[in-house]
């Protein structure tokens, strides 16, 4: 692969070549299929959102969960899809698509490599929170997850998902 996007037929190959387990690859095509149309959507509201991005991000956001069913299958997957000559943009959804994001303080304690581990474009944002809305592969409300987060005593970590889910919500004008 080169630095172009796979299409999505690719993009599901390299899911399966991976190893990933087949609820694994449920899981991130029903993520995609929210995610595209939270960018759709954007898009016809006049924000610029590379819709094509979202969609293989969102299908290969789990990618690690090949490797690791831990918390770091984010970083174990943007390590592998730089092993696979990924996008840097496709590398940094999948490194960032966890929670709402992961503070630097988070990262430190979790012993990963010093990197921004947060959501910084609207791409990334609109898959980290897709991911937040799909359980298995069933859409879930917000609340679910962010019961869960406080539950675990993640106040931070719930307050992010909050906030994410605000931000996508006022873009989008309605709940998605």
């Amino acid at each position: 692969m080169n630095s172009e996007l796979p299409t999505r037929e690719q993009a599901i190959q390299l899911l399966q070549q991976s190893n990933c387990p087949p609820q694994v690859i449920n899981h991130c095509l029903a993520v995609s299929k929210l995610a595209s149309k939270i960018a759709i959507q954007l898009q016809k509201k006049g924000l610029k959102v590379d819709t094509k991005l979202v969609e293989v991000g969102a299908l290969l956001h789990d990618i690690g969960r090949s490797k690791t069913h831990s918390v770091d299958h984010s970083v174990v997957g943007a390590q592998v899809a730089k092993s696979m000559n990924l996008s840097d943009p496709l590398v940094n959804i999948i490194k960032r698509h966890l929670g709402a994001g992961v503070t630097d303080f988070e990262a430190q304690m979790l012993g990963w490599p010093k990197d921004n581990y947060v959501p910084q474009t609207l791409e990334e944002k609109i898959v980290a929170y897709a991911d937040k809305r799909i359980a298995r592969n069933k859409k879930v409300p917000i609340e679910k997850e962010i019961k869960r987060l406080q539950d675990k005593n993640k106040l931070e970590a719930a307050e992010r998902v909050r906030n994410l889910h605000n931000e996508i919500t006022s873009l989008l004008g309605k709940q998605p």
